[in-house]
């Protein structure tokens, strides 16, 4: 089992930049993929980002592709989520997530552990 915790969430003007964290313990992060999600007041928890276990491959929602990038440092436990020229539609909670069984999914109910969240707000 691993515990996931999210941090660099905050406040950010419209164009400004973020980068999100999560860290892992409880068990090694090479051993799962790993997801960003994020939820809006109202909706649905939609995907992000995600990669593989190595890093060697990401995939994004159309609608951050360009702006945003997902990245891991196993050996730090770490993932992360650089989140750039940032729009009032990306705020949110952002979610962390870990998948521990093969390929790597879109799909939240999918994963297998989730973070407590970090709050994203861009303002206009």
């Amino acid at each position: 089992q691993v515990q996931l915790v999210e941090s660099g969430g905050g406040l950010v003007q419209a164009g400004g930049s973020l980068r999100l964290s999560c860290a892992a313990s409880g068990r090694t992060l090479s051993s799962y993929r790993m997801g960003w999600f994020r939820q809006a007041p109202g909706k649905e928890r939609e995907f992000v980002a995600a990669v593989s276990r190595s890093g060697g491959s990401t995939y994004y929602a159309d609608s951050v592709k360009g702006r945003f990038t997902m990245s891991r440092d196993n050996a730090e436990n770490t993932v992360y989520l650089q989140m750039n020229s940032l729009k009032p539609e990306d705020t949110a909670v952002y979610y962390c997530a870990a998948r521990a069984r093969l390929g790597v999914s879109a799909a939240a109910d999918e994963y297998d552990y989730w973070g407590q969240g970090t709050q994203v707000t861009v303002s206009s």
